[in-house]
């Protein structure tokens, strides 16, 4: 069993963040960081509180019209030479600083802090994110408590550089297949190089221009790309198989079944197979939530390059966005980091937006006034 650790809810959300940096939580070691977050939000009397294996759930439930979702992972990646946290020079470093302890430490200070905000919140602090999606906190509840993620909007604290980044890029994998026939590499004509072969694949993919799309006003550039390829028996033999693992990244306006069709079709007179796939998520910027809390953080919105836990709100029909402190280019690196500045504004973007009072003519229950 986990030693107990405990968290000062009651410090600043920077030194929160250093906390909870120094509670190790790599994916499916996370019941410490549970059990701390847990504890303290039990000890807020406005919050129903509910855990399901190491996620926890936080909801209010003041009877707005509105619902909106806060949500952050609690685990990281493997340890790198990165822990204990360290502050220097506006600069917070350690494991899962960026990636995403910063933005749980927003959603945890605001969860115990706010006891009235103007719209209904859960507050989502889940596992495993970091690993496949069998063990995902957020998978989970898809499955055992569906009505715990219902909202109008939710907000995932993925690290954004504390701007607004809508929606996300599906993604697929799949391994397109060349086969020849073996033979002594002393008399290669007697043979079929499958390695060879896969030089017409590679020249597709060398020759594709990356299909771009705008949509919300935002604009999305798509990836094809190979990542890995594998072949060859020994040294002297010409190779049967070869496999190219080819990696698409698509914009959100595409399927996973129109996703594949494209495959298919690009990849034609080959045997393509996929072996991963997720859906994208499209920005819904124009739900009145959204649009509220895009006009609160007052930046540029960008659009989301690469797969986020979004996408999962976005299967269930609730538009959402990425917002949360660090740099993703940071995320999983040795170095991580995250500037204070970043997790103090989030802070006060997402406090500001909980407890401004609503549009003229609108009441806290969402009903217009008369």
């Amino acid at each position: 069993m986990s030693e107990a650790v405990e968290i000062d809810i009651t410090t600043d959300v920077v030194e929160l963040t250093r906390q909870l940096v120094d509670i190790e939580s790599v994916s499916r070691n996370e019941q410490q960081i549970a059990d701390a977050v847990e504890a303290v939000l039990r000890g807020a009397e406005h919050l129903e509180v509910i855990r399901r294996g190491h996620t926890v759930v936080a909801r209010t439930d003041l009877g707005h019209s509105e619902r909106v979702v806060i949500a952050g992972h609690l685990d990281t990646v493997p340890l790198n030479d990165n822990l204990p946290a360290r502050l220097e020079d506006g600069l917070l470093w350690g494991l899962g600083s960026c990636d995403m302890k910063g933005g749980v430490a927003v959603a945890l200070k605001l969860a115990v802090e706010l006891a009235a905000p103007n719209r209904d919140v859960t507050y989502l602090f889940y596992e495993a994110e970091e690993i496949e999606a069998r063990f995902n906190g957020l998978n989970l509840l898809t499955q055992s408590d569906p009505h715990l993620l219902a909202a109008d909007f939710a907000i995932l604290m993925e690290p954004s550089n504390a701007g607004v980044e809508a929606g996300c890029q599906g993604t697929m994998r799949v391994e397109v297949r060349t086969r020849g026939e073996r033979a002594h590499s002393a008399r290669s004509w007697m043979g079929r190089n499958a390695i060879h072969d896969a030089g017409e694949i590679l020249a597709r993919l060398n020759a594709h221009l990356p299909r771009t799309v705008e949509i919300d006003g935002l604009t999305y550039r798509e990836g094809l790309n190979a990542v890995f390829i594998s072949g060859g028996v020994a040294g002297n033999v010409i190779p049967d198989e070869c496999v190219v693992t080819v990696n698409y990244r698509f914009a959100p306006d595409r399927s996973e079944a129109d996703a594949e069709a494209f495959l298919r079709d690009f990849f034609a007179g080959y045997d393509v197979r996929v072996t991963d796939t997720a859906p994208g998520a499209l920005p819904g910027l124009a739900v009145p939530a959204a649009a509220a809390f895009v006009e609160r953080v007052d930046g540029p919105v960008n659009p989301k390059f690469g797969w986020t836990d979004v996408a999962r709100f976005s299967a269930l029909d609730i538009p959402a966005v990425n917002f949360g402190p660090g740099d993703p280019i940071l995320a999983h690196k040795q170095d991580e980091h995250v500037p204070v500045e970043q997790i103090l504004r989030c802070e006060q973007v997402l406090r500001s937006w909980l407890s401004e009072q609503l549009p003229a003519g609108r009441s806290s229950e969402g009903q217009e006034q008369s």
